[in-house]
């Protein structure tokens, strides 16, 4: 993802945690539907996870690599149960709160540009496994990151099956994505911040099959760990090559 793209990302979460705790981010597909996110979902305690980030928490396990992280609010839970954790995100200002918040291992980096390891989770929440944009970029990810897993490492990661909708807004979006030949969970977002608007950028929804599919082309196994009836789920992917 485009660094530019996050920047009015990184400033909401500046300013909430400065104190501005009706700051709002909005969303805006090319199309022009608009969604507005309270910031303060940036910043939910372990008792307001939803169920998958739940399960995926429990699941997380040896050494960890919090990928898109935040302002941390995943890797503090982790954290504090005593594993050992590394946090990572595109946005400065996002790692300063990391480590304001305490997180010992922050650090302001690409994952695709990132070459530490070996771990033995790589935690992807919020639909972080979007920021890999279309099919392509998802293969490319997950080439990259069989290098940073030990043997029988784990990625664990959530997304949405856009499929599930029945509003006929997202299916006109998604019909009109394959009349173009793409994928039809591949999105074009931007942000909106108090009157600024960042550049478009591209966001994958990968759907469990397509997921499995993709994954298994290029030696990953995967294992749904939760599912919802709204589309949401949690799925654990395992390299074939590091479980040899």
């Amino acid at each position: 993802m485009q660094h530019e793209a996050m920047i009015l990302h990184g400033k909401s979460l500046f300013d909430y945690n400065n104190g501005d705790r009706a700051a709002e981010i909005i969303l805006r597909r090319d199309d022009g539907f608009e969604d507005v996110l309270p910031v303060s979902f940036f910043f939910r305690s372990e008792s307001e996870f939803l169920p998958g980030e739940s399960e995926a928490i429990n699941q997380s396990k040896g050494r960890i690599l919090d990928i898109g992280a935040g302002s941390g609010v995943h890797s503090l839970v982790l954290q504090s149960r005593g594993l050992n954790v590394t946090a990572i995100d595109i946005d400065s200002k996002a790692v300063n709160i990391m480590i304001e918040k305490g997180i010992k291992d922050a650090r302001c980096v690409d994952v695709m540009q990132f070459q530490d390891g070996p771990y033995d989770t790589l935690l992807m929440l919020g639909h972080g496994i979007g920021m890999t944009g279309n099919i392509q970029g998802l293969n490319r990810f997950l080439n990259h990151a069989s290098g940073l897993l030990g043997e029988n490492g784990q990625i664990l990661m959530n997304s949405v099956d856009v499929r599930k909708t029945q509003d006929p807004v997202h299916l006109k979006y998604h019909e009109a994505n394959k009349d173009k030949g793409r994928y039809f969970g591949e999105i074009n977002l931007q942000f909106e911040y108090k009157g600024e608007q960042g550049p478009f950028f591209e966001w994958l929804h990968i759907d469990p099959q397509t997921l499995q599919r993709q994954a298994a082309n290029i030696n990953w196994k995967t294992e749904i760990l939760y599912k919802h009836e709204d589309g949401e789920y949690l799925a654990r992917l395992t390299c074939k090559r590091s479980a040899q």
